[in-house]
Formats: C-alpha cells, sequence, structure tokens
C-alpha cells in the first residue's frame, strides 16, 4: 500500500468524498484553453480520478493577440482585457457543458500567467473567479499562487503534488509547454522546477515563417545550430542556481527574444539552436531519473523528443495525446479537489516557501457544500 503523505489526514472515508471538477488551463505558449473534466476520490491505496471529457478551445485572433501584448498594455487595457478572458472562459465552459450528462461540482481555474517576479512577491494570473461562478452557475476557485508567494515561495510549479499522489509510478515528470519543468522524487520530498523555456521561443519563430508551431520539429530539423547564439542562450545564471527556481516570461521578452531577433541567421538555424538549448538543458536535469513521462505540445515535436533523448540516460514515456494535452487541466482540477478537502495543495519543498498550503480563493455560485 503506498503511504499517505503526512499532509493528508487519516480519516480517509469519512474525510474525502468522490467530486467531480472541471479544470481550466491556459498555458505561457497561448496554444488555447484546456478543459479537463475529472473526477476524483480516495481509497485505501491512494488517489483515483477519472477523466470524463476533455476539450481544446482556440482562442479568438483578437483575444490572443491582446493576451501576447498584455504583458506591456497599459493598467485600464490590461483590466479590461482580464475581464474579456474571464467571460471567453465562461463562455467555453457553458459550451462544454451544454450537452454532458456530468455536471462538475467545481471548476477549478489556473488563468493565464502574465506577469511572475516571486522575488518581488508578484505573481500574477488573470481570471476572476467571480465572472466564472456568476455566469457557469458554478462555485469556482482559482489564484493558486499567490498564497505561496506570501509564504516566500516560487509560486510555481504546482503540478507537482499532482505528480507525486496521481503518477508516482515515474521517477520524474516532465511538461514541455511554453516552458519546460521537472518534478520529481527526492529522498522524502518532491522537488520541482522550471528548467528553461520551450515553447514560448519556438512558436515566437515559427510565427516568423507563418505557421503557428513548428510540426514535429521539421523546420528546426533543416538548420544547423549557431554556437555563438547557444553559449548566449546558455549564459544566465538561472541554469546554474540549485535553490527553488521558476521561470515567467520575462525572460524571454527581455533576455531570449532580442538575442534572438539580433542574431543575423535563418529563422531555421535559430529553431535548431533553440532545440538543441532546451535539449541540454533538459538533458542534464533528468539524466539521474530512470523513468520520466513527458507531457506538453513538446511532446510532439519529434524532432525535440530525439535530441532530448540523445542527451540523457533517462527513459522517455510519451503517453496517450489525453495525457499529453490535458494532464495540466487534470491536476489543476486535482488542485481544487484538494482545495475543497482543505488539504495541502502547495508544496514548500517544490516553492522553497516557508510551509506547505491550501491555496486558492473560492467564488461561490451557490451553497454547494458536499
Amino acid at each position: 500500500m503506498k503511504e499517505i503523505p503526512h499532509f493528508v489526514r487519516n480519516d480517509v472515508e469519512s474525510h474525502f468524498k468522490k467530486l467531480t471538477v472541471l479544470g481550466i488551463m491556459s498555458g505561457t505558449s497561448l496554444d488555447g484553453l484546456d478543459l479537463s473534466l475529472c473526477s476524483f476520490w480516495k481509497n485505501d491505496t491512494g488517489y483515483c480520478y477519472e477523466i470524463r471529457k476533455t476539450k481544446t478551445f482556440a482562442y479568438p485572433q483578437t483575444l490572443q493577440q491582446k493576451l501576447q501584448e498584455l504583458f506591456h498594455s497599459s493598467a485600464i487595457d490590461f483590466c479590461h482585457t482580464e475581464v474579456e478572458f474571464s467571460n471567453f472562459m465562461a463562455q467555453c465552459v457553458n459550451k462544454f457543458l451544454v450537452n454532458s450528462e456530468i455536471k462538475p461540482n467545481y471548476i477549478a481555474a489556473h488563468g493565464h500567467t502574465v506577469f511572475h517576479l516571486p522575488v518581488k512577491g508578484l505573481t500574477k494570473q488573470i481570471g476572476i473567479g467571480a465572472i466564472l461562478a456568476a455566469k457557469t452557475g458554478i462555485s469556482t476557485i482559482c489564484d493558486f499562487r499567490t498564497t505561496d508567494v506570501a509564504l516566500g515561495g516560487q509560486g510555481a510549479p504546482l503540478v507537482p503534488i499532482g505528480d507525486e499522489l496521481l503518477f508516482s509510478e515515474y521517477s520524474g515528470c516532465l511538461n514541455l509547454g511554453g516552458i519546460a519543468n521537472i518534478s520529481m522524487q527526492k529522498t522524502n520530498d518532491r522537488i520541482a522546477y522550471d528548467i528553461s523555456l520551450c515553447n514560448i521561443p519556438l512558436n515566437y519563430l515559427a510565427k516568423q515563417l507563418c505557421y503557428e508551431f513548428d510540426n514535429e520539429g521539421n523546420m528546426a530539423g533543416q538548420g544547423n545550430v549557431n554556437q555563438s547564439l547557444l553559449e548566449e542562450l546558455n549564459k544566465p545564471d538561472y541554469f546554474f542556481q540549485t535553490s527553488a527556481k521558476s521561470i515567467g516570461f520575462e525572460m524571454f521578452a527581455h533576455y531570449v527574444k532580442p538575442l534572438l531577433d539580433n542574431a543575423s541567421i535563418s529563422v531555421e538555424d535559430k529553431l535548431r539552436t533553440v532545440c538543441e538549448h532546451i535539449a541540454e538543458q533538459i538533458g542534464k536535469n533528468i539524466n539521474t531519473l530512470p523513468k520520466v513521462l513527458v507531457t506538453g505540445g513538446g511532446a510532439k515535436n519529434r524532432f525535440l523528443i530525439e535530441l532530448i533523448q540523445q542527451k540523457t540516460n533517462a527513459q522517455l514515456d510519451i503517453p496517450d495525446n489525453q495525457i499529453i494535452d490535458f494532464k495540466e487541466a487534470l491536476i489543476f482540477a486535482f488542485l481544487g479537489y484538494l482545495r475543497i478537502h482543505e488539504e495541502n495543495n502547495c508544496l514548500k519543498s517544490v516553492t522553497g516557501a516557508s510551509k506547505n498550503s491550501c491555496s486558492g480563493a473560492i467564488y461561490l455560485a451557490k451553497n454547494n457544500r458536499f
């Protein structure tokens, strides 16, 4: 029997109820809004889940453009876009559930990260829970990061507690989203951190060739590594830090994007060099892990996966597309499940906070106490 972690109460049968939660995830790469309707329960062997239904909603082009530019927007434009984004989430939820026989007890929404500077006590994921609750009629949990940041933590990554309790058969879980991050078990603690940028720079470059993304890495495969650019990409002190750490869009906006824009080489060469950089950073961070689950959009980038495999001894396990595409939405639903049960869903061993915490603000649409 798997040992129940110290942050879980022992009165399992009386405390934990089966609930269905709709997880909503918007990644930094802006490739769509992921919805995953999941049921969770607990038995004497641990937590169990069932994914009932999933769907990705593409962003309207105008909203996607606003989200891409939000980092540099005025305060009033920021507020208007947050309302528009929140209404879009609510519309997606209502469309998603219109013919569904199963309705969620709660919504758990990650929101969309715009600013993330935990060293300054700042993290901002837009997405107004009150709008979601009001327009869907479903109580909503959001704002999962600020409590941890207030406790001195990075506020990220948040997914590792789900990796530990739902995917414990793997020695590590690698997510290749806009940012690449790793979650692994170290002695008695779960540790996790962001490794490097991933799909953010790759998609930025692909759009210069009129594609939303580099399908299977085919364009990168046509390029050559530029050693000078590679050395600059590998240079930041971040890659040599050993404490809890996380990356925000700021690294791309202030460092990587100028490097790419100023490099006098073909876009294919830039793509190839960025892939080399990502693979090098990931390879050295997972090299001691026997078996690693790989999810996120980058798991479909055949060329990048081949490069990573060349640079590590770890066995990379690519699951089915549902887990690749919706694992983060699944785990945010799980974070909501833990929040409703008043269990810790953010781990100090991961974020560097002063203590574990139960995070997430709850906006009640009705008195739906379970």
